[in-house]
């Protein structure tokens, strides 16, 4: 069930004009013989220089990464390992396009939610620099398939489809799922709450 509602929910995007097909440079092992996840990416930061940043973020300054901009990359499962770049067609969400919604909804969630000084500052700061598109699907054998012709040798990117498991972990325990995320009496709407708590 899982799958199905990731799956839905992509379909969904791409119905509705949000997704977009660009062509991508990654990161290919030639010892590994594989294109590498970004997770097991490793180099330079290009704007603090921390040696150990990943291939999507520098864990030191916080910078969204594509793993094409790390100064000396290495494999992490081989550091002796040659790499190169490759290119590859991906699929991402048109976050300029969504930009208008995402701001309405940040601005109304983030005082409601009451999120931390923290949040909202990340939140804030990836906004001023303008939103980009964002990749959501890779090259790799494990993971939810993308279910559209051209790309089906693909698997979506854990940040698009991890979220999706709060929502379906929901239907692991009623088939009526849908009415308790998607419900559009504006009374049981109010009712439904959602709260993650900070250890």
């Amino acid at each position: 069930m899982v799958v199905q509602i990731a799956q839905e929910i992509f379909l969904d995007n791409h119905a509705r004009g949000n997704l977009l097909d660009q062509s991508v440079d990654q990161v290919y092992c030639l010892g590994c013989s594989k294109f590498l996840a970004d997770r097991f990416i490793e180099g330079e930061c290009p704007l603090c220089h921390y040696d150990d940043a990943r291939g999507d973020q520098c864990d030191k300054c916080g910078k969204l990464l594509n793993a094409t901009e790390l100064l000396k990359p290495r494999c992490k499962a081989n550091k002796d390992h040659a790499v190169e770049v490759r290119t590859s067609s991906h699929l991402f969400l048109d976050l300029p396009k969504l930009e208008p919604q995402l701001r309405d909804w940040i601005a109304a969630s983030s005082t409601k939610g009451k999120w931390t000084s923290n949040g909202v500052g990340i939140t804030e700061g990836w906004l001023a620099s303008g939103l980009k598109p964002r990749c959501i699907t890779r090259d790799l054998k494990w993971g939810t398939p993308v279910p559209l012709d051209g790309f089906k040798s693909k698997v979506f990117y854990v940040w698009f489809d991890a979220p999706i498991g709060y929502i379906s972990i929901t239907a692991t325990y009623t088939p009526e799922w849908r009415k308790w995320w998607c419900n559009e009496e504006e009374e049981t709407r109010k009712s439904i709450e959602l709260v993650q708590v900070r250890s």
